[in-house]
């Protein structure tokens, strides 16, 4: 017998029950060595499951795939209807059978008895550990041979990094602008016959194309044809980004369409870009008290016609609302970054304050969740569906704030 065995460390297969068998004789029931079980057969296919009481109703042991013995135990209800059994497997059994419980629970609805459910077990880890073999095998010398081969066409002065196996690549490249860019591939075993996993950091998804006969070079080709289709996109936003003040993202990526600028003291605006049409007329939302940001709605609606696609979208942005952006040469950030009139600070949990009092005397911002949770304290605070409305905390004038979706 084989002294290698798996841990003995239990976990319960909980929710996985047996169909009912057919009603077994009535000697059967009792402590008869339960032949319902099929115990030649059994102990045919699972040599090293044992019985462990007079009745038959625990079985533990080991069952063996591939050399390899786990240990297991079945516990029977009284009546013996499979239903209700309850399987034990060691911690090491749990994690070959990882991803494999729904399969588990769909055959045992087809078992009649123990012994074809140990039979299914087996078919079933078989095919679990073939599959994990699959997954961690390393791959043949073809597939280095190939790869390096690929790097050596590609150049290597385009490598920013590889890793010990082979398998993560990073390679840069440029676009017409200057502007450098990253791309990440994750590469299998069966490289080159299937494609790598590609990660970039764009605004809009990159799939490539790949044959068999395809190489790292046809990727990379790809990927610069991706960077240019997005210039006109990234041209948009590094204007913005480096001619006025970004309140959010504090530290802007590549693939983030999303820019809040600060038009003046408390009031800001809010750009969602199209990336495969930056020069159109982004989605635009103002924050800030009404008596400030309703003057620049009504521009926008009024000089929506005047937006030209020919000039670049922050100068569209100026003649649309008839403003100029504060200048970064002039002006420094602190200047719009106003602590929130509740826990006194600019950012909490990356949000900054976006929720002003409409007072012009008073023009107070907080953030949401803190004046949320500050209305929600007042006794005469009141709510309707998602809005909660009560007093400012400086100046006792109105004011309301939506519930945030964490909230909901």
């Amino acid at each position: 017998m084989r002294v290698t065995r798996d841990e003995a460390g239990f976990g319960v297969a909980r929710g996985i029950r047996f169909e009912q068998e057919p009603a077994p004789p009535a000697r059967a029931r009792g402590g008869a060595g339960r032949e319902m079980a099929g115990s030649g057969a059994l102990l045919r296919q699972c040599p090293l499951l044992l019985p462990q009481n007079r009745e038959g109703s625990v079985y533990e042991g080991f069952v063996t795939v591939q050399d390899r013995d786990f240990h297991i135990r079945i516990l029977l209800p009284s009546d013996f209807q499979l239903k209700n059994a309850r399987i034990h497997c060691s911690w090491r059994l749990k994690k070959v059978l990882h991803g494999y419980h729904q399969i588990v629970k769909q055959r045992l609805q087809h078992c009649s008895d123990l012994v074809s459910f140990m039979v299914e077990l087996k078919t079933i880890l078989e095919a679990a550990l073939k599959n994990a073999q699959e997954l961690h095998a390393p791959p043949p010398p073809e597939y280095y041979s190939y790869l390096v081969r690929d790097i050596e066409t590609l150049g290597w002065n385009k490598v920013v990094y590889v890793d010990t196996g082979l398998n993560t690549i990073k390679l840069k490249g440029e676009d017409s602008c200057g502007r450098q860019h990253l791309i990440t591939l994750k590469l299998n075993a069966k490289y080159p016959a299937e494609p790598p996993d590609c990660c970039v950091d764009f605004p809009v998804e990159f799939a490539i194309s790949w044959i068999p006969q395809s190489s790292l070079v046809d990727i990379y080709n790809q990927f610069l044809a991706a960077l240019e289709s997005l210039k006109e996109f990234w041209n948009a936003m590094d204007e913005i980004d480096e001619k006025t003040w970004v309140l959010e993202p504090e530290n802007p990526t590549r693939s983030a369409t999303m820019r809040r600028i600060a038009i003046g003291n408390n009031v800001s605006i809010n750009l969602e870009v199209d990336p495969r049409h930056p020069a159109m007329l982004p989605e635009c939302y103002f924050l800030g008290a009404d008596h400030v940001i309703n003057p620049l709605r009504t521009k926008l609606n009024n000089n929506m016609h005047l937006w030209d696609p020919d000039i670049t979208l922050l100068q569209n942005l100026k003649e649309v609302l008839e403003t100029d952006f504060p200048s970064r040469a002039v002006l420094e950030k602190t200047d719009f970054t106003m602590d929130c009139g509740i826990c006194y600070a600019y950012r909490l949990d990356g949000a900054i304050p976006d929720q002003v009092c409409g007072d012009s005397r008073c023009g107070q911002p907080f953030h949401q969740a803190c004046l949320f949770e500050w209305l929600q304290g007042l006794p005469s605070s009141r709510q309707s569906f998602n809005v909660i409305f009560g007093e400012c905390p400086y100046c006792n004038k109105p004011i309301s704030v939506k519930m945030s979706m964490k909230k909901l």
